[in-house]
Parts: structure tokens; sequence; C-alpha cells
């Protein structure tokens, strides 16, 4: 039989353009641009690293939550947290990444994680914090990014997103409990909203004129909205449950607008974020360090679930 001719690169992007623009999914066997198959590996192998590393703020306090309770709440939440890394380094591994190599990459600072995850957690209260503003502005930045283009992306994110629905929740009902306590409980639970609420606003990336990914990716499918309009979307979901806790956001120029319908709030320190995200944040050093502490901790077992899988594979051929 004559050979099959193969498509035209003019066909093949074409045949791109068009499922993106009929809002269809990418799939790992399709033919996609290098640009585009490389945004999705920056992308997903960046939030997989977030996944890992904000595994330690949390991780930080179970020997010391107060209860039986809150300890097991907070193990199955790092477990969460350990799960999604996984998923989301497997749907990079669908576009050609390997995953030992987004490791080191992560490990030697060559790849960036969510510069949240480089600030400490002072107190208990922290947890709770994270639960309400840090996973909140995750599900608000991660919802729409269910209907991403491509599809592995898109279907980890279903699972991931019920999951950090479910952290929030927690997280809040953790402060509503603390709020209901001690003054000193009280106290806590707004010292830690004093220094969560900026980095949380960050975590969308920043303004929309000075981030270059943005309207690649906005084209693509792959985001569906930009880091302001998603960053107005957490600020507007979140002052009422702030009221509702009892507790002051700390933002002196926060206030509704009626004539937006939003809330308005004051200036982001894009200083601060850019320091950070370069490695100079509070913790960066310490976080990249402990990563590179349990990589090299866990090498006797990759050596040993590797030696299975040959001996393993040994025996099938040998059959």
């Amino acid at each position: 039989m004559p050979a099959v001719p193969m498509s035209e690169p003019g066909e093949l992007q074409a045949h791109f353009d068009q499922t993106i623009a009929r809002d269809r999914r990418i799939e790992p066997r399709d033919w996609m641009p290098d640009k585009y198959r490389a945004t999705m590996i920056r992308q997903i192998a960046q939030h997989a690293h977030s996944e890992i590393i904000g595994m330690q703020p949390e991780g930080n306090w179970i020997t010391r939550a107060p209860s039986l309770r809150r300890k097991a709440i907070l193990i199955a939440k790092v477990q969460d947290e350990a799960g999604h890394g996984m998923y989301l380094y497997s749907a990079a591994e669908t576009l050609g990444a390997d995953r030992a190599d987004l490791t080191e990459k992560l490990i030697s600072g060559r790849q960036k994680y969510s510069s949240i995850f480089n600030y400490p957690t002072l107190s208990y209260a922290d947890v709770g914090v994270i639960g309400w503003l840090v996973d909140g502005a995750a599900i608000c930045n991660q919802v729409p990014l269910c209907r991403s283009s491509y599809g592995p992306y898109a279907r980890a994110m279903i699972r991931i997103c019920k999951e950090e629905s479910f952290h929030q929740r927690q997280g809040y009902e953790l402060l509503l409990t603390m709020m209901r306590g001690t003054q000193a409980q009280r106290e806590m639970v707004q010292d830690a909203t004093n220094r969560f609420w900026w980095p949380s606003l960050m975590m969308f990336g920043p303004p929309d004129d000075a981030s270059p990914n943005t309207e690649q990716s906005m084209r693509w499918g792959v985001k569906r909205h930009t880091n302001d309009e998603l960053r107005q979307r957490f600020v507007d979901m979140t002052v009422p449950q702030a009221e509702k806790l009892g507790v002051t956001l700390p933002d002196p120029e926060l206030r509704w607008n009626d004539e937006r319908g939003h809330y308005d709030f004051g200036p982001v320190d894009w200083g601060e974020f850019k320091a950070v995200v370069s490695g100079n944040g509070p913790c960066n050093a310490q976080r990249i360090a402990r990563r590179q502490a349990a990589h090299a901790d866990g090498a006797w077992v990759r050596e040993a679930a590797a030696a299975h899988a040959a001996k393993r594979a040994a025996r099938k051929e040998a059959a």
C-alpha cells in the first residue's frame, strides 16, 4: 500500500488553530506548536513544584497541632498536596517532560514555584489563614484551568479543585473556631491575616501590563482570565468572608465601588513580589534546602523501585 503522506506544517498549524478556536482540547498525541508545548510544560511544572513546596509551611505544624483531630486534618491536607504534585508531574510527562529533570530544575532553582510559599508560618492560625486565603486564591486561579485547552492538565485540575475547595472550607472553619475562642486566639488570627493578605494577592502574578505570558496563554485557551481579573474576583469573594469572621483586612483603601460593582483595593508591593520570586524572600533558601535534603534522603527508595521494576521486566521477558 502506498504510504500516507505527512501533513504539511501549515495544515497542522491550521488544525491546531481550529481546535483552539472551537474550544476543544489538545491531547498528547495531537500536533502542537513547540511554543505551546514549552508553555504548558512551564506552567504545569511550576504548578506541580508549588504543590510539593507547599507541603512545607503547613507540614511544619503537624506535630504541634492542638488536638488529634487537627493533626489528622493537617496530615490529610499535606498528603493531598503531594498527590496534586504527582498528578501534575504526570500531566507534564504527557508533553514529553521528564519528571527527574523537572525535580532537578526545582532543587537547583532553575524553575519557579508560587511566591506565597516563601513566607513563614509563625503561628497555628497561619494554618487556617493559608486554607482560607491561599487556597481561596488558588481556587479562583485554578477553577478556570478545568477548561484549559490542554486535556490532561484540565482533567487533573477537576480533582485538584474539588480537594482545594475542601481545604478552603476547612481553613475557614478553623478560623471561625479560633475567633470564637480567647482574645489571644483572635489576635493570632488577625496577625496571620495581616501577614498573608498581600502575598495572597501576589499569587495571581504581576499586573496584566507586566505579564509577558498572559496574552499568548489567553489566545491559546491555556488561561481563561487575566491576572488582574482573577485578583479582583478574589478580593470581591474574600471581603464578605472576612466580615463574617470578624477580622480586618490590612488595606485602608479597601472599599466598595458602586460604579464599578467591585471592591477597590490598594496597590500591591510589586517590588516585594519580584524580590521573593528572585529568591530573596524570607524562606526561599530554607524551602529549597529542605526539598534538596528530602530528594537526597529518598535516593535509596528510587534506586530500590528501579531495581524492582528491572527485575520484573526481566522475569516477564524470560517468560
